[in-house]
């Protein structure tokens, strides 16, 4: 194609878009409405994604070692245990460092244990996937020296189930929102390419080829879809940036935490207008295909 004709084709896509100014600002209003749905909606389920990442990365194994092992026996333990597959962290504390946690978090009352310890030395263990953190704990149980392997079972089944469960739920959701966002957008674009069927019409009768005329039309929908995104993006960025300055804060040294603001809005943003290009495009294309049938 040469560079002029490409040149004519972007300059009717945006003279187009002023000569249709009314169904212009329909369509671009019906992108701005869908996408800031999909973009405060993307928000909230990254962000329960990441507090149900922290949850499932809290989740360790705690091994008591039995009294009767000696040296020997526990070095031999923790090889296993560093050995075994699916263990990505582990880390040894004797039963005096465990008294010392326990006076730290329950108070000097507890110090009359430090003439006769009762605790167990202790091996604490992560699995590199959070989800085989039972399995991972009933192959440490088989080993000897165990006194007992802890690490919340039944608990931690139906943690992982509920944060499946919302997972799922929320990809549920996402998929139904930008089916919406795909049927709503293209229907107004649909509608904006009808009421110029006599132009596309002539314009075959003149002996102009499909590509020729569709090419304008995909250019105008990508514009629709660019110029829709605008608002969602700054809506999305100015929402963010006050929550997060909000909850940040006073989620400081917690448990859960939530997303930096850099780089996720700038990912939400990119992905906003990436699907507004694309949905325009694709209305555009599918909408003047039933009209270049002549």
């Amino acid at each position: 194609m040469k560079f002029n004709t490409v040149q004519r084709h972007f300059r009717e896509s945006v003279k187009s878009l002023g000569r249709n100014s009314w169904m212009t600002i329909a369509s671009v209003s019906a992108v701005t409405v869908t996408l800031i749905l999909v973009g405060v909606f993307a928000l909230i389920m990254m962000n329960l994604n990441k507090v149900a990442t922290d949850l499932e990365n809290d989740v360790e194994i705690k091994v008591l070692i039995d009294e009767t092992a000696d040296e020997a026996a526990e070095k031999a333990l923790i090889e296993k245990v560093k050995k075994l597959p699916g263990v990505s962290e582990m880390n040894y504390s004797t039963k005096e460092d465990e008294l010392t946690k326990l006076v730290k978090d329950f108070g000097d009352d507890f110090k009359l244990f430090e003439q006769s310890n009762p605790l167990r030395n202790v091996i604490y263990v992560k699995a590199a996937d959070p989800q085989q953190t039972a399995k991972v704990a009933k192959a440490i149980d088989k080993y000897e020296y165990t006194y007992d392997v802890m690490y919340g079972e039944g608990k931690v089944e139906k943690l992982f189930n509920f944060l499946n469960i919302s997972r799922n739920v929320g990809i549920v959701l996402i998929l139904g929102l930008l089916f919406t966002a795909i049927f709503l957008i293209s229907n107004t674009i649909r509608i904006t390419i009808i009421a110029r069927r006599d132009e596309i019409e002539i314009m075959k009768l003149v002996g102009a080829t499909n590509s020729f005329v569709r090419i304008p039309f995909l250019l105008e929908g990508m514009w629709l879809g660019i110029l829709g995104s605008i608002i969602p993006i700054a809506v999305v960025t100015t929402l963010y940036h006050n929550v997060y300055k909000i909850i940040a804060p006073r989620l400081q040294g917690e448990l859960i935490q939530v997303l930096d603001f850099s780089p996720l809005v700038y990912q939400v943003s990119g992905l906003l207008l990436l699907i507004g290009v694309l949905i325009g495009i694709w209305g555009s294309f599918m909408s003047v295909r039933k009209f270049l049938k002549i």
